[in-house]
């Protein structure tokens, strides 16, 4: 079994509180050991990032996007022993493996290499100022600038551990921020080997670091550290709201993606059968385990019971099994307790009122592993906990409507606003409807992503946005400078 160290400062460490085991939730085996960092490892990841932050912001745009293709590559030339390794931390099929694990994490690092070379800076009109008692009079030019904002804490969520941290770093490094990874605690071995492949291609010490831990101490370290300048964290919201309060106390620039509880308008008017497409995607995809999935299908009651019906006959056809399985469409969660809290929200929905019409405790043909089959509860109200609060599980809730304006509402009395959907053969109501919903993100017609598009949430769901060019804004500080012409 490999052993797996920390990095700080361009040397691979053992961690000061020992090592904790990884869990694969398909098997129940462990996978590997993981490093269990200290406050004082926090800390000292910390200070390697101060430090070699003047050298990576001046290094030039070229050589940064020369290192950020040499890591995409040496992505690429690991990914069949990568692959494997994430599967087996992560609980993904080998579908959404094969597709999205490992070929997102390489083309975000490519798409970001060459925003390395990219000038974002924003040209200012010149300005005619009179004189006055501060200075003499004249034509004042201007530009604003966008400076690196320093050292940055990136803490990334298990669902997609590589991808995600891809999407943090590259930008990040693009910009001339220098980096602590802190992945989550259940699965953090393939961020070190992400580690260790900066360091492989030549990222110099100190710019790329990473701790793990299994305990809120470390990740707690950084955001206290007067050394992080920066905190980028996916997560639950209960956590980004503990990170908010803490990082207040030293000015903390944050870029937050939390929790969502998608709602999903089915209008009277709805092509049903993209309709199922989409939501079945909360049972297919990484078992529900996505933030943006249409969780809460606010359905017009004249296509009430046709759409249940037809998601009652879909979620027979989802293979839940283990994930190296080719067939395999439903993997696990990722570990017994979130498997637990699972079913005590499902269970909470029924006590609630709520109809089960497709039941996905203890599926059939799995003898071990963390595993939930597709949930549909139907008749639901949105007062319900279950329909209220996030699940991170193949369950869908479903709430009637009669009017478009009573949907609307419904969708927007919720504490979080990151991914709504509309479903409707209208366009134009559906692009009116989706500018009244307060949601980060509206997908119409379509589950399907735009990586160039802003990325994050209203209310509860977050603060910030990243995504394509707004990746490199969130990770940048505007910096003016004027001159008399």
């Amino acid at each position: 079994m490999k052993k797996y160290q920390l990095l700080i400062g361009g040397e691979s460490v053992d961690g000061a509180n020992g090592t904790y085991e990884i869990v694969n939730p398909a098997t129940e085996e462990v996978v590997g050991e993981a490093p269990e960092a200290s406050s004082a490892d926090a800390q000292a990841a910390a200070a390697a990032a101060r430090a070699a932050l003047p050298v990576w912001r001046n290094t030039s745009p070229e050589d940064k996007a020369n290192l950020l293709l040499a890591l995409a590559d040496e992505v690429k030339k690991r990914s069949d022993k990568l692959l494997p390794l994430i599967m087996a931390e992560t609980g993904a099929t080998l579908k959404v493996g094969s597709a999205l694990q490992v070929p997102q994490a390489v083309a975000r690092f490519e798409r970001y290499a060459r925003s390395a070379l990219q000038d974002i800076s924003i040209a200012l009109p010149p300005s005619i100022m009179p004189t006055t008692p501060l200075a003499a009079g004249g034509v004042i030019g201007g530009i604003g600038l966008r400076q690196p904002v320093g050292t940055v804490a990136c803490i990334s969520p298990y669902n997609f551990p590589l991808v995600n941290m891809a999407g943090k770093i590259g930008p990040a490094l693009a910009t001339g921020n220098t980096i602590v990874m802190k992945p989550a605690p259940q699965d953090p071995l393939a961020i070190i080997e992400l580690a260790e492949m900066c360091q492989a291609v030549g990222f110099p010490p100190g710019v790329v670091n990473v701790i793990t831990s299994s305990t809120p101490e470390s990740g707690s370290a950084l955001v206290d550290s007067k050394n992080i300048d920066m905190i980028s964290f996916t997560g639950s919201t209960e956590v980004g709201v503990k990170i908010f309060e803490a990082g207040g106390k030293t000015m903390k620039r944050l870029l937050l993606e939390l929790g969502g509880k998608g709602a999903a308008i089915i209008r009277e008017d709805a092509d049903l059968s993209k309709a199922v497409a989409g939501l079945a995607s909360v049972w297919g995809f990484h078992s529900g385990q996505i933030c943006t999935a249409p969780t809460r299908a606010i359905v017009h009651r004249s296509v009430y019971d046709a759409l249940v019906a037809a998601l009652v006959a879909t979620a027979p056809q989802l293979k839940v099994g283990p994930p190296d399985s080719a067939d395999t469409v439903v993997g696990p969660v990722i570990s017994g307790a979130q498997r637990d809290r699972i079913e005590q929200r499902i269970a909470n929905g029924i006590a609630a009122g709520a109809e089960l019409a497709v039941d996905g405790r203890n599926p059939a043909g799995v003898d071990r592993g963390y595993y939930v089959g597709p949930t549909l509860l139907v008749n639901c109200t949105n007062q319900m906990e279950v329909v209220r609060e996030e699940i991170f599980g193949p369950v869908i809730v479903m709430v009637p409507y009669d009017t478009d304006d009573e949907a609307i509402a419904i969708a927007n009395d919720s504490d979080y606003g990151l991914y709504d959907y509309i479903f409707s053969q209208d366009t134009a109501t559906a692009y009116a409807m989706a500018q009244q919903l307060e949601a980060g993100h509206v997908g119409i017609n379509t589950a399907q992503r735009n990586h160039e598009a802003p990325f994050g949430g209203f209310k509860m769901s977050g603060v910030g946005r990243d995504g394509g060019d707004f990746g490199l804004y969130a990770y940048t500080e505007m910096q003016s400078i004027v001159w008399p012409g």
